[in-house]
C-alpha cells in the first residue's frame, strides 16, 4: 500500500487550488452595455459597473468608446457575479469627470441600469441593481 509523501499531498493541495481559482474565474461575466439617446458623437461615452459600497464613486469595473450618436455599445469584461449598479454618461468634453453646474446638477447626459430615475439628487443603489451570472449579458441604458 502506498502512503502518502509531503510531496504528493502538496502537489494535490496545488492542483485544488487551481481548479478552484479557475472556476471562480469562469463566474465572471461580460457586460454589453447599449447606451442610447447619445445626442452627438462629441467626446466619450463612459459607463461603470458598481458594487453597493462603491456606488457613484470609484466603481470596480469601468469602459469607455468614442460616443456615437443615437447609440454607443461598450463592453465591460471581467465582471463577478453578484450584484452591480451600471451607469453611463456622455463626457462630451472627454475630460472623463461628469461635469456639474454650480450647484451640482449634472451639465451632461448620464443614465442607470433599470432606468432608475434621479429627482432630487441621484437614484439608490437598489433602483439600478441588476444580478449578473456568468457568461454574456446585456444592459440598455437611456441617456437623459
Amino acid at each position: 500500500m502506498n502512503k502518502p509523501t509531503i510531496a504528493s499531498a502538496l502537489s494535490t493541495a496545488v492542483l485544488l487550488c487551481g481548479a478552484l481559482f479557475a472556476s471562480g474565474a469562469a463566474l465572471a461575466a461580460t457586460i454589453e452595455v447599449h447606451v442610447s439617446n447619445v445626442s452627438n458623437a462629441k467626446g466619450q461615452i463612459r459607463v461603470a459597473v458598481c458594487d453597493q459600497e462603491r456606488f457613484l464613486k470609484q466603481c470596480l469595473h469601468t469602459a469607455s468608446a468614442p460616443a456615437q450618436a443615437g447609440e454607443t455599445v461598450l463592453k465591460v469584461g471581467q465582471v463577478p457575479a453578484g450584484t452591480w449598479a451600471v451607469l453611463a454618461y456622455h463626457d462630451e468634453n472627454d475630460n472623463a469627470e461628469l461635469d456639474r453646474n454650480l450647484i451640482g446638477i449634472p451639465k451632461e447626459d448620464y443614465g442607470f441600469s433599470r432606468d432608475a430615475a434621479s429627482r432630487f439628487g441621484p437614484p439608490k443603489f437598489d433602483d439600478a441593481a441588476i444580478t449578473v451570472q456568468e457568461g454574456d449579458m446585456a444592459v440598455k441604458i437611456k441617456l437623459h
